[in-house]
């Protein structure tokens, strides 16, 4: 957490699992994946296998194994909402519907944005989404939910797909 001092008003700000965080990598997926869009399940998807590539045969993941993660998709999709919520707000994606439902796409304008993103973490995440970009390119899209179920459990692709987004 950061903490903002103003006007001798102290505020903690959430950086790590916010809204600010989840919104950065999804745009940065979307960039990858440019010019497909996808709706939020898939976003929450792909937000846990850019972190966590390792588990999907790609490079050493960002973030560290947790045992026990079979619930991190139902906590994540709320914060990739919402993150989701604030890069629309910052003119970095956009939202469409489609018979699917609403999906999402990085704009141009992403682009400028993720390349002048240059921080260790910044690097290896534009590198892990372009592994992912590439990874997801070979596998057809039932594939996909497949290896959620079995890497997190069916549980939470169940629940994730029978409770849509209300936006």
């Amino acid at each position: 957490m950061a903490e903002v001092v103003n006007d001798d008003v102290r505020r903690e700000i959430k950086l790590f699992n916010s809204p600010l965080e989840t919104g950065i990598r999804a745009t940065v997926v979307l960039d990858a994946l440019y010019p497909k869009a996808f709706d939020l399940a898939h976003l929450t998807w792909f937000d846990h296998l850019v972190v966590h590539t390792q588990d999907i045969g790609g490079p050493a993941s960002l973030h560290p194994d947790v045992p026990q993660r079979t619930g991190e998709l139902l906590i994540r999709r709320r914060i990739v909402e919402d993150g989701l919520k604030l890069m629309r707000q910052l003119h970095l994606i956009d939202a469409s519907t489609a018979p699917e439902g609403i999906v999402y796409q990085a704009r141009e304008e992403a682009t400028a944005i993720i390349d002048s993103m240059r921080s260790t973490y910044a690097r290896a995440l534009k590198d892990r989404a372009k592994w992912l970009a590439q990874y997801l390119s070979s596998v057809p899209d039932e594939s996909v939910r497949d290896l959620i179920i079995e890497r997190i459990g069916r549980w939470t692709v169940e629940f994730q797909d029978q409770n849509p987004s209300p936006n």
